[in-house]
């Protein structure tokens, strides 16, 4: 009776220190992070009178949960390396091999946590994240007011329309409220015959019904001088989805919001595979970071008095440099059509995790 509650206590301790670990690279990182990123804010808005350090703390601290969202499978590698280093070197992996306790049995605590984590990073976080980015890219348009870039970044975008007098071309450098409101716009203008008629610089749109709204706008025709309009409206077809499709990076919608954007997409006829890759990698992020526990304990359960813990180390973070550099080819094979979007965001997981699988057999019973 004695051996179930040693284990269940051991398990709640070994949980304890794993969750504990992650936390605390988590947080680490997340506070690296702002700081680099404030201050490079800081930095380009040195030249713009009138800027709050309060206004661009904030536009920082939003955007942040989203970039430390990308960084937490290195979070949980490093924080079960940590973990399982520290157990042994201070020799409690030793004792607990001692009481018959096996590896597989004192890693079932990490493993149920990893992925516990992962389900609230996809269901819970996520959501989160695309929201408050959304809200930096409000503050950084108040911060860098007229600047192309006040809008943030993940352009270019293109969209194309079509109407009874041509077709335009829509060109943008960046995109918020889920591609309804544009920032470095161009628009080229052809005739029903496919002639050129005319450019249109614009600082900003904002998409209404029917009608894109181009503000500070340039229009260029043939033969004839630039023309600036402080508002230009141009007719348009698209409705606000095929807006948000073209315009939204996936990274941006929310993981419940994700099947409907997929929907609208299939249903227009325009290209979903970011968004179907964005859902099926949020959906194996908990199986990610549990293949993470196996590479993490794969490279640190080795005794201390062994040597070679450097190595071991070393060899755990290349690992997963490498599923990193894996699943970044998948994404780009995926985004071009190339890989269905189900095999680009499981491959890295069943690379990762039967490579820490296996090695960590091996290890233990040979």
């Amino acid at each position: 009776m004695t051996m179930p509650v040693l284990v269940g206590t051991l398990g709640r301790y070994f949980g304890t220190r794993f969750v504990s670990a992650v936390a605390i690279v988590f947080a680490g990182i997340f506070v690296l992070i702002a700081l680099l990123d404030y201050i490079e804010l800081m930095r380009r808005a040195a030249d713009i009178p009138h800027v709050s350090a309060l206004l661009v703390a904030k536009t920082s601290l939003y955007r942040i949960p989203q970039v430390a969202e990308r960084l937490m499978p290195f979070c949980v590698l490093i924080g079960a390396m940590s973990c399982y280093l520290n157990l042994s070197r201070r020799l409690e992996l030793v004792i607990v091999r001692s009481a018959g306790v096996s590896a597989w049995q004192f890693m079932s605590p990490a493993l149920v946590a990893a992925f516990l984590i992962g389900v609230a990073a996809t269901t819970l976080y996520n959501p989160l994240a695309a929201s408050m980015q959304e809200q930096s890219k409000r503050f950084e348009a108040e911060v860098f007011g007229k600047t192309d870039s006040g809008f943030g970044g993940g352009g270019p975008f293109w969209a194309s329309q079509r109407d009874n007098s041509g077709s335009a071309i829509i060109n943008a450098k960046s995109s918020r409220d889920q591609g309804a409101e544009l920032s470095g716009v161009s628009v080229f203008i052809f005739d029903n015959a496919g002639h050129f008629k005319q450019r249109i610089e614009a600082r900003a749109a904002v998409l209404h019904p029917g009608v894109w709204r181009l503000l500070e706008a340039r229009v260029s025709a043939l033969d004839t001088m630039p023309v600036d309009q402080p508002v230009y409206m141009l007719k348009t077809s698209l409705t606000p989805e095929q807006a948000r499709e073209s315009f939204a990076t996936p990274e941006t919608v929310p993981f419940w919001q994700l099947p409907s954007y997929i929907t609208i997409a299939e249903h227009a006829g325009l290209v979903a595979a970011g968004y179907r890759l964005q859902f099926q990698k949020l959906i194996a992020r908990p199986f990610l970071l549990v293949a993470m526990v196996f590479l993490a304990a794969a490279v640190s359960l080795r005794f201390f008095r062994f040597g070679g813990v450097q190595k071991m180390v070393l060899s755990g973070v290349a690992a997963g440099f490498l599923l990193y550099v894996l699943s970044k080819v998948t994404e780009d094979f995926s985004k071009a059509e190339l890989l269905h979007p189900i095999a680009a965001a499981w491959l890295p997981v069943l690379v990762g995790g039967l490579t820490g699988f296996v090695a960590l057999l091996y290890q233990e019973d040979g």
